[in-house]
């Protein structure tokens, strides 16, 4: 969710040995991992340890390893949608940067096991954070046919590892919210006659499939390719994994589709259970143990919000999972349940059936019955879309078919662009200095429909996105976005050309050198400036080298930089390095700009 830049730390501090709090950057020790009786090392300590190699634990290590901080990572099983070629291409990315992506079945590495590494086949067994300065995880893998244990030192611990969480679970953290929505199988296949009949005849990404055969939700990550992914109920124990063999997949396949194609290839089977759950901490042990992705909160897949908002936890680990997303997938799910149920597919009703066989009368019979008896209700239910029924001239079909019309034409079927929640999300706590009229800010109510994003200069939001020129004199146009770096930690100052607000920058930059923190100052200039005055920053802000003149580029003649802030142009605008705003002000200060600095800083650090 948001621009992919910068991991931001400041929100989880860690104790020193004097007991005050650190920033994760300085207090980072060399690498390593200690002894015991199967692999010899040293007693270093690693920064960072991730466990998982999912697309979240992946993305983490890219933003790591762009601040140039060392860190393994460990792979284990996240993920229930088939996202190998993301994390191919991820991995990609990890051996440009200088990683080396280790085999399961080998002990090369393990005498150096602080070199940027993705280390296959290990797993987290356990977790000792009796230590004040860094924790003990016991890793084990197998090398050369033997099970091997060792333990690695880290300061702090990522558990990017998926829904089930070896790291949540060792931890003892709950999770807490709606589980058991839904039981599906997953299943992953090719085709390229189905990609190539899509193509021409219905291109799309998402289709939900009702007939009186089967149901089922095919997923096309590649048409071109014929990749697909299809989701279909699950109703154990009367269903079990086995019957959904890879023979049996491609029929069920062919019944849905409704024509055969001849090169349909499975390539993975899984069953899953979707859930909207959010964990009821997201840090423990000091901040040193942090959860990310699925790990942290389980979604369901309707919306997009589950590696989105699993990256978001990458991009900035002190995210707090807020329930307004927990409640948006939920009710993004039911609406697109509700296409069903007016065919009379109602799956809750699906699922009573379902529980009834299982606890209620159905449950004195045989298991084999139990099945034939589940299939019978379910064939019936079915049956309800044959064309017999479902139709103009029969009354029943024709009120379905009127809700049906009405469902689509009012757009309250499923949604798919939720751009407020997208590029509109704000942190109201954490790294920041909040406004007063945010204290009492009442959590807003999710609807599960699409609301427009509206640009917010407010603490905790991104920085609104504006074009501007870095030289008067050239054609480069970019954002003011890109003002931020991505490969540092680098704070950035936005002012208008105004000797006040020079002041403030350059005490700004003061602070910032106290604080020891990176500061850049970015003078945004009027499209109507006088090319005259444009050297006036040079002098300004000397000594201090690190700013740069922007120029504004009107798209309206109604709204310039400021205005679109709701600010005037003696305010200015202090930015983290994820692009979220840390501090503003609206107008002039009133007080000592040096001490407003420092109050600022020491907020957003959580320091003294």
């Amino acid at each position: 969710m948001g621009f992919l830049r910068f991991m931001r730390r400041h929100n989880y501090p860690f104790k020193n040995k004097t007991g005050n709090q650190a920033h994760l950057l300085r207090c980072m020790q060399s690498r390593g991992f200690s002894k015991n009786e199967v692999v010899d090392g040293n007693n270093a300590v690693l920064p960072v340890l991730i466990i998982g190699a999912g697309p979240v634990g992946l993305v983490l290590s890219i933003l790591l390893t762009k601040l140039d901080l060392e860190h393994v990572v460990s792979p284990v099983s996240v993920a229930h949608f088939s996202q190998y070629k993301l994390a191919m291409l991820l991995r990609k990315q990890l051996e440009n940067l200088g990683f080396k992506i280790c085999a399961a079945e080998s002990s090369e590495g393990h005498e150096h096991f602080c070199e940027k590494k993705i280390m296959m086949g290990h797993e987290c067994v356990s977790i000792d954070a009796s230590n004040s300065d860094f924790l003990t995880i016991t890793a084990s893998t197998i090398d050369k046919g033997r099970r091997v244990e060792w333990n690695i030192n880290c300061n702090i611990l990522i558990g990017a590892d998926g829904a089930g969480s070896t790291v949540r679970k060792l931890v003892g953290i709950e999770m807490r919210g709606e589980k058991d929505l839904q039981k599906l199988v997953s299943v992953h296949f090719f085709s390229k006659g189905l990609g190539q009949f899509l193509l021409q005849e219905n291109p799309g990404m998402l289709f939900f499939i009702f007939n009186t055969e089967a149901i089922g939700v095919l997923v096309a990550h590649d048409l071109r390719q014929g990749e697909f992914v299809l989701q279909i109920p699950f109703y154990p124990p009367q269903q079990t994994i086995q019957d959904f063999s890879p023979k049996a997949c491609e029929k069920l396949i062919i019944k849905l589709i409704g024509r055969k194609f001849g090169d349909i290839d499975v390539i993975d089977i899984k069953p899953w259970i979707m859930h909207a759950e959010v964990a009821e901490r997201l840090t423990c042990c000091g901040n040193r143990i942090l959860l990310a992705g699925d790990a942290a909160h389980r979604f369901p897949p309707a919306g997009g919000f589950g590696m989105n908002t699993g990256i978001q936890d990458a991009h900035n680990l002190s995210w707090k999972i807020a329930s307004v997303m927990k409640e948006l997938s939920l009710k993004n799910f039911r609406a697109a349940m509700s296409v069903p149920a007016a065919l009379g597919l109602d799956p809750t009703v699906a699922n009573t059936v379902h529980q009834f066989i299982i606890n209620g009368v159905g449950s004195i019979l045989p298991s084999g019955l139990q099945k034939v008896a589940l299939d019978g209700i379910f064939t019936l239910g079915r049956a309800q879309l044959s064309k017999s029924l479902l139709n103009e001239s029969n009354p029943l079909g024709s009120s379905r078919l009127a809700k049906l019309r009405h469902i689509f034409e009012e757009g309250k079927s499923l949604q798919l662009q939720f751009p407020a929640e997208d590029l509109g999300f704000r942190y109201l706590q954490g790294a920041l200095v909040p406004e007063s009229n945010d204290i009492d800010i009442p959590a807003e109510v999710p609807t599960g429909r699409r609301r427009d994003y509206v640009p917010s200069a407010s603490p905790g939001s991104r920085l609104p996105h504006m074009f501007v020129r870095l030289n008067r004199l050239t054609e480069e146009i970019v954002s003011t976005l890109d003002l931020v770096s991505g490969d540092k930690v680098e704070f950035v100052l936005i002012i208008a050309p105004l000797e006040e607000s020079y002041h403030l920058a350059r005490e700004a930059f003061k602070v910032a050198e106290k604080f020891q923190v990176s500061l850049k100052v970015c003078v945004l200039w009027p499209t109507d400036s006088v090319e005259e005055l444009e050297n006036g920053s040079k002098s300004a802000l000397s000594p201090w080298k690190n700013y740069a003149d922007v120029y504004e580029i009107k798209r309206s003649k109604r709204s310039n930089w400021w205005d679109m802030c709701k600010m005037t142009n003696r305010g200015a605008i202090l930015v983290r390095p994820d692009e979220h705003i840390a501090w503003r002000t609206t107008s002039e200060l009133a007080g000592d700009p040096r001490l407003e600095m420092q109050r600022v800083f020491s907020a957003i650090l959580g320091v003294n």
